[in-house]
């Protein structure tokens, strides 16, 4: 959850101009995630997950649903369609109120959950746009929420607050052709 400066990137590529960043490069990756599912956890100041039980090699543990600020919160991306997921998240949030829903992007991990929670909370859903259909005989990109419809659908740079948090959208097409990531501004985080 760190912003990575685009100029760094271009150093390290201008430093070893030879090197195939394609090529078999040593990749750490930190695959030790803590958490109890069913919990809301607190993960950085302002920023709580919790994990839907959705276990799988796309999800790895599961889909990390995000909530941001205190009292009046955004959730982003809810899960898949899960009662037993959404009943969790809202029971971490008891005495609080969800202020908006926020999608990033439309598999069916990560924004199906959006319309149950909206029922529930009454929270506008805000985000990308509705997954793409190509043609009569193909539905789009593989794993879409074909139903997910947005009260809100955000462009590059459009933002949502609430008290105390401020998000900016940030147009990042290439994993769905509708992704959005979200940067939390004044923190250096962004969600993808």
């Amino acid at each position: 959850m760190r912003l990575v400066p685009l100029a760094s990137v271009r150093q390290a590529r201008q430093a070893q101009p030879n090197r195939r960043y394609t090529d078999r490069m040593a990749l750490s990756f930190n695959r030790d995630l803590r958490f109890r599912y069913g919990h809301l956890e607190p993960v950085a100041p302002g920023i709580r997950r919790i994990v839907a039980p959705n276990a799988s090699h796309y999800t790895l543990h599961g889909t990390g649903t995000y909530v941001i600020g205190q009292g009046a919160v955004a959730v982003i991306d809810p899960g898949p369609a899960d009662p037993e997921h959404i009943d969790a998240l809202l029971g971490g949030l008891q005495g609080e109120s969800v202020h908006a829903i926020l999608i990033t992007h439309t598999h069916l991990d990560h924004s199906p959950g959006a319309a149950l929670l909206a029922e529930r909370t009454g929270a506008p859903i805000c985000g990308c746009a509705p997954h793409a259909r190509h043609a009569d005989t193909f539905t789009g990109e593989a794993g879409g929420d074909l139903d997910y419809r947005p009260d809100r659908q955000m462009a590059d740079a459009e933002v949502v607050s609430g008290p105390g948090w401020a998000v900016e959208a940030v147009a990042t097409p290439g994993h769905t052709a509708n992704h959005l990531c979200f940067a939390l501004r004044g923190t250096g985080v962004l969600f993808s």
